[in-house]
C-alpha cells in the first residue's frame, strides 16, 4: 500500500509540474506576441520602441504638479469614546 501511494504521489507531481511548465510557455508566448504587436504599432506610427522612448514620451505630457490648495485641507478631530 506504500509503494502504491508513493507511485500516486509521484504521478500527481509529474501531472502538475508539466502543467505548470505548459502554463509558463502560454504566458512566455502570449507576452512575445504582445510585444511584437507594440513594436509593429510602434514602427507603424513611426515612434521608437523602447523603455527609454517611453519615459522620454512619459515626462514631456506630464502636467506641472499643483500647488497647495487649502480647500484640499480637512481638519479632522478625533476623541475617545468612555
Amino acid at each position: 500500500m506504500n509503494t502504491f501511494n508513493q507511485i500516486l504521489r509521484g504521478v500527481l507531481f509529474i501531472v502538475l509540474a508539466v502543467f505548470g511548465m505548459i502554463m509558463a510557455l502560454v504566458f512566455m508566448a502570449s507576452t512575445a506576441i504582445a510585444v511584437a504587436i507594440l513594436y509593429v504599432v510602434a514602427r507603424i506610427k513611426g515612434r521608437p520602441f523602447g523603455v527609454r522612448a517611453y519615459w522620454e514620451e512619459r515626462r514631456k505630457q506630464a502636467s506641472p504638479v499643483r500647488s497647495f490648495n487649502k480647500k484640499d485641507v480637512v481638519d479632522v478631530e478625533m476623541r475617545e469614546i468612555p
